[in-house]
């Protein structure tokens, strides 16, 4: 157990018996009243946010997670197979850990994965991608007005926007977290 003056932004705490990730953690010391810390945390599980005063010298919990770089291998299911590069240790992690950004998963990309007790309970992709464009629409000639974008297919099935000069077999940067076009990658 820990104090609440131990705890800082980052940390995951085990929080009325679920995990939660501290977001912002601020030290209050109100006029006439006793000094608190205000919480702002975000469940891991529903992914809601809790609001919470801790006195100074309430105890708390503060999960021992363990946080490393795994490679995607494959996906079983509602789940996807990746392996520790150091020990070739296999761990399966729910699809949906992953969020919208899980389209733009291709086998062999590096993950991050963090652990408790062996368990999988939070899972990040990079937060940009290169993936070839496997299908466009061909561009309409005399349709260059400002930001026309069209439709395009990358190699992972995901469809995204991209400008009207991308063709297929073109690589193109993407931003995982909105699905956006950043750039076209030269090799």
């Amino acid at each position: 157990m820990a104090k609440a003056s131990d705890v800082k932004t980052g940390n995951i705490l085990r929080f009325n018996g679920e995990l939660v990730l501290v977001e912002e953690f601020i030290h209050r010391t109100p006029g006439n009243l006793r000094a608190f810390y205000q919480a702002s945390m975000r469940n891991i599980k529903t992914n809601k946010l809790v609001e919470y005063r801790f006195r100074t010298d309430e105890e708390v919990t503060i999960a021992r997670v363990e946080t490393q770089n795994y490679q995607y291998l494959y996906e079983d299911g509602e789940n996807l197979v990746v392996m520790d590069n150091n020990t070739y240790d296999q761990i399966y992690v729910p699809k949906a850990m992953f969020g919208d950004a899980v389209k733009f998963l291709a086998e062999g990309m590096q993950v991050m994965v963090a652990l408790e007790n062996d368990d999988a309970i939070m899972a990040t992709m990079p937060s940009h991608v290169t993936l070839e464009i496997t299908y466009s629409e061909p561009a309409v000639k005399g349709d260059t007005a400002t930001n026309v974008t069209k439709s395009a297919t990358v190699s992972t099935g995901a469809e995204i926007r991209v400008p009207l000069f991308i063709n297929e077999g073109d690589k193109v940067r993407i931003d995982t977290r909105t699905g956006d076009y950043i750039e076209r990658v030269k090799e």
